[in-house]
């Protein structure tokens, strides 16, 4: 049965400009979930040979043929299981390229879905068989980890914990605490050995991934050191195409990892300041401040015209902060995409 709860909107709040309504359902045994869905701002293109459309929080996927995706990182943004009233101007834009970059930069590590960016916010690759877990890397103690410890917990999916820990300190080695990608509701966390034993991987795809995962961390972190920055953490997503494992999606952005700044860290550590952070972090602080979470009858702040540009230009220094390249802000018209996509298809021999 579904239950549809109310988000309550700014009284500003004008559906026919921002376009967005809020279902949220119950799934038995979960806490009350959003599920977000988007009218005027999602759109329904229809690219040749299309097979099939999956509409994401953030990005619209469009299956070409059986085997082919074309991936649009929309402006939409999402905190607590909502997607946001308003869109955020090149936000898509500066998500996908960072993915194009991470996934160019690391791509002698592991094969990865990737094979053409043709607009700004548009990716074509490879579709897999995706496994349904996240191997989520953690190099400090921070966010979900350290929520878990300062509870008095000293494991987290099934990973020992040590003792002596301070919010953002470094973890002795990284570590992996995945969790289940799920179909509805949040996801959960999950040992590796119920992984394995609920085949969600066998003990050899586990094991591939694990070295991935790892492989694809220290290369990230690498990356970041240069541009004065810690991953602290981040996530992967795997899938199969025969029997060879990949690495999809977004890799490194702002909105699947987090960064501090390298500078100062350890004085900022010894003093028990809050460490400066590169994230979207900023976004859900702000949410907080005003008395959103997500939950059942709260209220989206209004977002003003002021705070749309502040976000637009935290993510635009995201981009240029963790790729140490200039951004060029780049707007194209629906039929121009079209045009590039088809095009790209056509050169890749997809259709």
């Amino acid at each position: 049965m579904l239950k549809v709860g109310i988000v309550i909107f700014p009284q500003k709040f004008n559906l026919s400009t921002n376009s967005h309504v809020l279902l949220r359902k119950t799934v038995p045994g979960k806490p009350f979930i959003t599920l977000a869905c988007l009218f005027l701002s999602m759109h329904n293109y229809q690219f040749p040979e299309q097979t099939a459309i999956y509409h994401g929080k953030v990005r619209d996927v469009y299956t070409i043929k059986q085997d082919w995706l074309v991936m649009i990182a929309s402006d939409r943004i999402s905190a607590f299981d909502v997607i946001l009233p308003r869109p955020i101007p090149f936000k898509g834009q500066v998500l996908n390229q960072i993915a194009a970059i991470m996934l160019d930069a690391t791509k002698d590590i592991c094969p990865n879905w990737l094979v053409d960016t043709p607009c700004p916010n548009v990716s074509i690759g490879k579709k897999c068989v995706p496994f349904k877990i996240e191997m989520v890397v953690r190099g400090n103690l921070v966010g979900h980890a350290w929520r878990t410890y300062a509870s008095g917990s000293r494991e987290l999916c099934g990973v020992a914990l040590p003792e002596g820990l301070k919010e953002n300190d470094f973890f002795p080695t990284p570590i992996i605490t995945p969790s289940t990608k799920a179909d509805a509701g949040h996801d959960e966390d999950i040992s590796k050995e119920k992984i394995i034993e609920q085949g969600l991987a066998s003990s050899a795809d586990w094991e591939i991934q694990e070295k991935y995962a790892l492989q694809l961390f220290q290369r990230g972190k690498e990356i970041a050191l240069k541009q004065g920055l810690i991953l602290a953490d981040t996530k992967y997503e795997f899938g199969k195409i025969g029997d060879t494992i990949y690495l999809m999606d977004e890799v490194h952005t702002p909105d699947s990892s987090r960064y501090f700044y390298s500078e100062g860290f350890e004085a900022r550590q010894s003093s028990g300041e809050k460490q400066k952070q590169l994230s979207k972090e900023f976004v859900r602080e702000w949410l907080i401040a005003n008395n959103f979470m997500g939950k059942e009858g709260q209220t989206v702040p209004e977002m003003t015209d002021e705070w749309i540009d502040t976000i637009s230009k935290r993510y635009i220094e995201l981009f240029e902060k963790v790729s140490g390249k200039s951004f060029v802000p780049e707007s194209v018209s629906e039929e121009t995409m079209m045009s590039l996509v088809t095009e790209s298809l056509k050169k890749n021999k997809v259709i």
